[in-house]
């Protein structure tokens, strides 16, 4: 009889761990808003944004009063938080300045002119009030004079409280004001102008096609 009732609890508590309705899962959609920006950028990949260890997680995470950095199991992002905002990230950055801006891999057979690289330091609701996305991002342009870009970027979002809906709308706002700033070029940093044509890669060499044989 004893057996028997193990069982039925155990049962019972894989039954409650299973439920899908007492997990949460919130998503990564930066709203568009304000006017559009001009197109700064042309054509531009932008690799898999970089996000400290406690942001890529798959869980919310948010910090207490002692300054610990907290998360629940049953509180969750929809998707991979790194694949999510690198994809939110290209896609509000073309929405507002009409750039044209892919994750990478890029899928086009025309190469992109430009390269970004985001490198978040801090995304976290603090325990202050305030959700905060700081780091840099860099703009890579390969063409004899090109503006290559290094700049820093520091947005702060207010959180009216700590729940996980909250923190999820404010990650998506400071995405969305970031994708502006990339898209304008702006932010402390500076300017470095590409001195010279890049080095042919090995492979596009090695794919053109070999002049005719004399004689042939």
């Amino acid at each position: 009889m004893r057996l028997i009732l193990v069982s039925v609890a155990v049962l019972t508590l894989l039954g409650a761990c299973s439920n899908g309705e007492k997990t949460a899962r919130y998503l990564i959609d930066p709203p568009v808003t304000g006017g559009s920006v001009p197109n700064r950028l042309g054509t531009a990949e932008l690799k898999d944004v970089s996000l400290p260890e406690y942001a890529a997680a798959g869980e919310v995470s948010w910090q207490t009063a002692d300054g610990a950095v907290r998360s629940n199991t049953k509180e969750l992002w929809a998707d991979n938080p790194q694949r999510a905002v690198t994809q939110s990230l290209a896609r509000a950055i073309s929405d507002v300045s009409g750039a044209t801006v892919i994750a990478e891999p890029w899928p086009l057979a025309e190469p992109p002119r430009r390269k970004i690289e985001v490198r978040v330091e801090q995304a976290l609701a603090r325990a202050d009030g305030i959700y905060r996305l700081s780091g840099r991002y860099f703009v890579a342009d390969s063409g004899a004079g090109g503006a290559n870009q290094a700049r820093s970027f520091d947005i702060s979002v207010p959180l009216a409280d700590d729940k996980p809906a909250t923190i999820a709308r404010a990650q998506s706002q400071a995405v969305g004001q970031l994708a502006r700033q990339i898209a304008q070029l702006a932010g402390p940093g500076r300017s470095i102008r590409t001195s010279s044509a890049p080095v042919p890669d090995i492979n596009d060499i090695f794919s053109q096609p070999l002049p005719p044989l004399e004689g042939s």
